[in-house]
This record gives structure tokens, C-alpha cells and sequence, in this order.
């Protein structure tokens, strides 16, 4: 089986939300403990968390410093968070990466690991939602210099992904909902 890598973006500010998504807390866990939870027993290593704002507070919530990579223009968009993300990615022995977001609680390790079971260098993959593409999202080693060349604004890869013959779409909605928190009132109850 192929090395599958865990790409965690926690970098943002969540304006809308009242402040770093990443430090929020549901269920008695913040959701980048809870998002890297997920990625560990979906199997992926290495795992690297992508921060931004607050980057001290989530720093310290990690399990070790290694898994650190801090997006110095996180301000920019989730862009540059995916281009830090893979660049910290080129030295792994990685064949693929499951970028995941930190602000979606409905996804667990059994979406994770559907999406990335076929992972390889030149896997172009996403969840989908009874039919529409969410996260996560596996990307191909093969693919990374193209998606790090092209990640700008708040896109990140959506541009690069669009139109794509080789996008295979994996349907997870029997596992989760793969809707994000952009509000407090947007939290499971």
C-alpha cells in the first residue's frame, strides 16, 4: 500500500466563526486534536498541520513540533496554506497526501481511509456528499509541483481540480456529512 501523508489546514483566523477554527472545541476536544485524530487512524503519516493565526495556541495542542509547518502568508488564503503544506511534503516519503480541513467535524478516519484506499503518485481523488465534491481531497505526488505553482487566494487547489478527467469522486455520504463550521451556530448540537 502506498505511503499516504496527512495534510491538515488550520492556519485560518475564522472570521465568521469568531476566531481560530482550529482552537474551537466540540465535545470537549479542540477541532485540530480532534482533525488530527482523525487522520491518524485513518493511517496517514506523515501528518503536518498547517498553521497561520494563533499559531502558538494550536503549536501547543500538537503531538510533537514536527508536525508544525507555519504558512508565513496564511493571510492570503488557504492557497498558501496548501502551498506550505506541500512543500513540507517534498522530503517524505509520500506518495500522496489527504489534505483535510480542520473545520469539518462530520468527517472521521472511515472517509479519510475510503478516499485515500487507491491512493498513488498520480491519484487525483475528493469525498463527495451524496453527489457533491467536498474534502477531503487526495493529491498525487506526481501533481504537487502543478497544484504549489498554481495555489493562490482562497481557492487553493479548487481551480486546478476543476474540469479534471482524471477526478474520481468517492462517494462518503453513508459515513459522515462533510459539511464545514463557519459559524458557531453551524456546530453539531
Amino acid at each position: 500500500m502506498a505511503e499516504v501523508a496527512g495534510l491538515l489546514l488550520a492556519a485560518g483566523a475564522g472570521r465568521r466563526f469568531g476566531g481560530p477554527k482550529a482552537l474551537a472545541v466540540l465535545d470537549g476536544e479542540p477541532f485540530v486534536v480532534r482533525s488530527l485524530r482523525v487522520l491518524t487512524d485513518a493511517g496517514c503519516a506523515p501528518i503536518r498541520v498547517v498553521l497561520g493565526a494563533a499559531a502558538a495556541e494550536v503549536r501547543a495542542l500538537l503531538p510533537g513540533p514536527e508536525a508544525a509547518v507555519v504558512a508565513e502568508d496564511w493571510e492570503s488564503g488557504m492557497g498558501a496554506s496548501l502551498r506550505a503544506g506541500l512543500r513540507s511534503l517534498t522530503g517524505t516519503d509520500a506518495e500522496a497526501a489527504v489534505v483535510h480541513l480542520v473545520d469539518l467535524p462530520g468527517v472521521g478516519a472511515e472517509v479519510v481511509r475510503r478516499v485515500a484506499a487507491r491512493a498513488g503518485e498520480v491519484t487525483v481523488a475528493r469525498a463527495a456528499y451524496e453527489g457533491v465534491p467536498g474534502h477531503p481531497v487526495v493529491l498525487g505526488r506526481r501533481w504537487w509541483p502543478e497544484i504549489v505553482a498554481g495555489a493562490s487566494g482562497d481557492k487553493g487547489a479548487r481551480d486546478w481540480l476543476k474540469g479534471r478527467q482524471d477526478l474520481r469522486l468517492v462517494e462518503c455520504g453513508d459515513l459522515g456529512t462533510g459539511h464545514d463550521v463557519d459559524r458557531r451556530e453551524d456546530l453539531p448540537g
